[in-house]
C-alpha cells in the first residue's frame, strides 16, 4: 500500500486536536498543550516562500492583532526546515508562529497530508487546511482544501470578527 492509497483522516468539530511539539523558525520547541486556555488557529500550508503560502501568511500576520484581541493565537505548520521558515519570516516580515514538520507526522494527524488535485492531476502533498482549536483542545472548526487568497477574511467572517 502506498501513500496515495490512504485517504487522510478528517477532523471534525468536537474531535480532540492531535497534540504536537515541533520546532519553530528559531529551532525552539513549541507545543500545542502550552496554548491550553486560549483558542488557537492552526493552519497547514505546503511550502514557505511560494506565492499562495506567502499570501496566506501575510494575511494571517495582518489579522494577528485583531485575532489576538479576540483570544486567538496563530500557528502555521509546513514541512519546511526551521532555517527556511526563518528566511520566510524575515523576507515577508511575518509575526505569526511558523512550525516545521519535515516528517509530516502532524500534518498527517490533522488530515492535511495526502492525495490532492494540483493543476488537474492527483498528487500526494500538503492539503491547505485550517483548524480552530478551542481553549480545551478540541476542534471548533476544520476546513480542508482552502484557497490561499481570501481565506483569512472568510475565516474572520466565520468567527464573527468582520
Amino acid at each position: 500500500m502506498t501513500e496515495t492509497d490512504v485517504a487522510p483522516v478528517r477532523l471534525s468539530p468536537g474531535d480532540t486536536a492531535p497534540d504536537f511539539t515541533l520546532p519553530d523558525a528559531d529551532g525552539t520547541e513549541v507545543s500545542l498543550a502550552s496554548y491550553r486556555g486560549r483558542r488557537v488557529i492552526v493552519y497547514c500550508y505546503p511550502a514557505a516562500l511560494t506565492p499562495g503560502c506567502t499570501t496566506q501568511a501575510v494575511d494571517f500576520t495582518a489579522a494577528a492583532g485583531d485575532l489576538a484581541e479576540a483570544g486567538l493565537d496563530i500557528i502555521g505548520i509546513s514541512p519546511d526546515a526551521p532555517d527556511q521558515l526563518s528566511r520566510f519570516r524575515e523576507q515577508e516580515s511575518l509575526s505569526i508562529t511558523l512550525l516545521s514538520d519535515p516528517d509530516k507526522q502532524v500534518l498527517r494527524a490533522y488530515g492535511a497530508f495526502g492525495p490532492k488535485k494540483l493543476y488537474g492531476k492527483e498528487v500526494v502533498g500538503v492539503i491547505r487546511s485550517t483548524f480552530v482549536i478551542d481553549a480545551e483542545g478540541r476542534i471548533e472548526k476544520a476546513a480542508y482544501n482552502v484557497k490561499a487568497t481570501g481565506h483569512v477574511a472568510k475565516l474572520r467572517r466565520d468567527l464573527g470578527l468582520g
